[in-house]
């Protein structure tokens, strides 16, 4: 893996330690496979979700819940596909 920047590292971090193994998955895969293929605007939205709650991160990604026009778009439509969630075993 190639070196983070500070930020990057910090959301990385934030992303993996969600306080529940089902929500670290999910929001941690999810930084891990894309975050490289953001724009300045896309890690500003990333920032903005992973300071959520977990319960409402999971809901919008596994659309039980409306997800709010502020995360709406194709960043979330990308996570609520839920390929990219990798669970050693």
């Amino acid at each position: 893996m190639t070196e983070l920047s500070p930020r990057l590292a910090r959301m990385r971090f934030r992303a993996w330690h969600r306080g529940t193994r089902e929500a670290d998955y999910m929001i941690g895969c999810y930084f891990d496979r894309f975050h490289g293929e953001w724009s300045g605007d896309d890690v500003q939205w990333f920032e903005d979700l992973i300071e959520e709650d977990d319960v409402e991160i999971m809901a919008w990604a596994l659309k039980t819940e409306p997800v709010p026009e502020r995360f709406a778009g194709a960043l979330m439509e990308r996570m609520q596909v839920l390929d990219y969630v990798d669970i050693p075993r």
